[in-house]
């Protein structure tokens, strides 16, 4: 079970529309197989197309995007999704997605204090499964999900459309 991680200076907390270019930035930082420039993921990350997925999963009920911040600067997020189902006489499921921290500020704990947030949340919410995927090559990323408890049960598959 994951438990709540106090850092100091850093929060947790809803995301803001003003974020939606960091977010975006992070995510891209974040890719498995990066291969722009600084300036480039920068540029691609003001595109207005992010303001306007922001605004979509603003809008729906089952989605919720956080941040978190140290010392006010917005360094990692997830998007926490809400999933119904018949499954187990209903359970309600939440998807981890897009876990991302700034680069430059991994290893200090931020993710952990992220994911205990979301499944704080995804309790509150009434989930009893919290589930992620995580890139096959991001090996740093499936020890760290294994230390906070995961268990790789599954073997994901994925349909570009």
């Amino acid at each position: 079970m994951i438990e709540a991680v106090a850092l100091a200076n850093v929060t947790v907390r809803e995301a803001r529309r003003e974020d939606a270019a960091r977010v975006a930035w992070l995510i891209m930082q974040g890719a498995a197989k990066q291969s722009r420039s600084d300036a480039e993921i920068a540029a691609e990350a003001s595109h207005p197309s992010y303001l306007e997925a922001f605004d979509e999963v603003g809008a729906s009920p089952h989605n919720t995007l956080f941040v978190a911040e140290l010392d006010g600067k917005v360094v990692g997020t997830l998007q926490v999704t809400l999933i119904p189902g018949l499954i187990n006489r209903g359970r309600k499921r939440a998807k981890l997605e897009s876990v991302h921290v700034d680069p430059a500020l991994r290893g200090r704990r931020i993710g952990e204090a992220m994911v205990a947030h979301a499944v704080a949340f995804a309790r509150q919410s009434g989930a009893g499964l919290v589930e992620l995927t995580s890139n096959k090559s991001r090996e740093a990323a499936h020890r760290f999900y294994r230390r906070l408890g995961f268990d790789q049960s599954h073997e994901g598959f994925k349909l570009e459309l």
